[in-house]
Formats: C-alpha cells, sequence, structure tokens
C-alpha cells in the first residue's frame, strides 16, 4: 500500500458551539475530539505524516495535546489560513508525499476501517458521501430550480487526492481569486474535471459544528464504538 500523508484541519474557533475554546479541545468521554481522531492515524503506519492547521494561538495547545496522550506518529502543527481554503493550501506545503488525505478535526466518529479503505483503493482522488434522503431545491428568496435528488450527494470526510493535482487546482484558485469552496474534491474537480470516486460514506461520521451535534455525539460514540 501506498505511503502517505495527511492534513487534519482543526481550524474551529467555537463560534457557532457558543463556547470559549475551539471544538476540537471539547471532550468527548474524557478525551478531546481531536485526539480521537489522532489515536486512529496512531495505528495506521501507512500514513506516515500529519500535518496539523489550526488557529496559531492554539499550536502550543495542540503540541501539549499530542505529548501528554503519547502519540508518536510525525505530526507538524502549523498556523491556518483565514478559510478552510487557505488553510489546506497552506498545510499541502509541507506535505512530502505524492498521496494525501485530508479530514477534519471535528469528525471524530471516523474509523481506521475508513482510512484503510481510501489508501487501500487505486483510484488517486477519492471522497466519501451519502445520498441525500430529502428533497433538494435550488433557491434564493424564492424557488427557482428543482434538482434531482438521484444526482446529488452530501459530501463527508475523509478524502484522498493526488498532491500535485491537488495543488495545481489550490494554485489556480488563487490565482484566478476563487476562495469560496469548503471541501477540495468541489475544487478539484472544478479546476480540472479530474476523475473524483465517490466512497459510500457512514451516517454515524458526523462533523461536531453546532450545540445540537455535541449534544447527540455522546449517543453516537457509545452506540457505534463502546457497543462494538
Amino acid at each position: 500500500m501506498k505511503k502517505t500523508s495527511m492534513i487534519l484541519l482543526a481550524g474551529g474557533q467555537g463560534t457557532r458551539m457558543k463556547q470559549d475554546i475551539p471544538k476540537q479541545f471539547l471532550l468527548l468521554y474524557g478525551r478531546p475530539i481531536i485526539v480521537h481522531v489522532l489515536e486512529k492515524i496512531e495505528h495506521i503506519p501507512e500514513i506516515e505524516e500529519v500535518v496539523i492547521s489550526c488557529p496559531e494561538q492554539y499550536i502550543e495547545r495542540t503540541l501539549e495535546l499530542i505529548e501528554v496522550y503519547g502519540l508518536k506518529k510525525n505530526i507538524l502543527c502549523i498556523a491556518g489560513g483565514e478559510t478552510r481554503q487557505e488553510s489546506t493550501f497552506k498545510a499541502l506545503e509541507h506535505v512530502r508525499n505524492e498521496s494525501v488525505i485530508i479530514h477534519e478535526a471535528a469528525r471524530p466518529f471516523v474509523t481506521v476501517s475508513d482510512f484503510m479503505n481510501i489508501m487501500k483503493d487505486s483510484e488517486e482522488n477519492i471522497t466519501y458521501a451519502l445520498d441525500i434522503p430529502f428533497t433538494v431545491l435550488k433557491g434564493e428568496g424564492y424557488i427557482i430550480e428543482n434538482l434531482k435528488r438521484s444526482e446529488l450527494i452530501n459530501v463527508q470526510l475523509p478524502q484522498k487526492f493526488n498532491v500535485s493535482e491537488l495543488k495545481s487546482a489550490h494554485n489556480w484558485a488563487v490565482a484566478n481569486n476563487k476562495n469560496s469552496f469548503t471541501e477540495d474534491a468541489s475544487l478539484l474537480f472544478e479546476h480540472s474535471g479530474a476523475s473524483i470516486k465517490i466512497m459510500k460514506g457512514n451516517d454515524y461520521n458526523l462533523k461536531i459544528t453546532t450545540p445540537f451535534d455535541f449534544k447527540i455525539a455522546p449517543t453516537i460514540y457509545q452506540e457505534y464504538f463502546i457497543g462494538e
């Protein structure tokens, strides 16, 4: 299996969570949310390095957690950008392998199998996604278009990319002032129309973004992890 790098996006500031600290530091079953992710990565030797992109004022705190929890993986913490897109772009400059997995610290319910499945697949560009189980319409104040639910997906992470292709897409976005992408599969496809495989995601792979998400997180953890 090909050696790979990982970018772990940890840029949250805690505003939507209405907390004094970023969501990645909130405790879930006694451990910070980001640690739940890092502990899974720890058991995957093919992931040779991890670049964590986080607010500059929280770099030291993140490094302290790595030490406290005895994580031995080669981990680099860097200051993120003003947007998720910029944070990924900055992290890519530190990636040394030609394959990279991108994940978010706020998705603690990812499994080792989730990472392994995209790493083992021969396709270079992959995203997890789920079917959308409800009606979706296009509108801005008023409905302007019906969308076919069967043609739409709900993008999840982790994702895997060819580093050279993804860097090229990010450079193109910067040069053309295209700075509104919130994940990298759409950016890469917009740039080059690259072939990006869709792998079926999991309902429990929740991104903890709101107070409600955080409230139900212990239930998900207990049902899908403690209950295994």
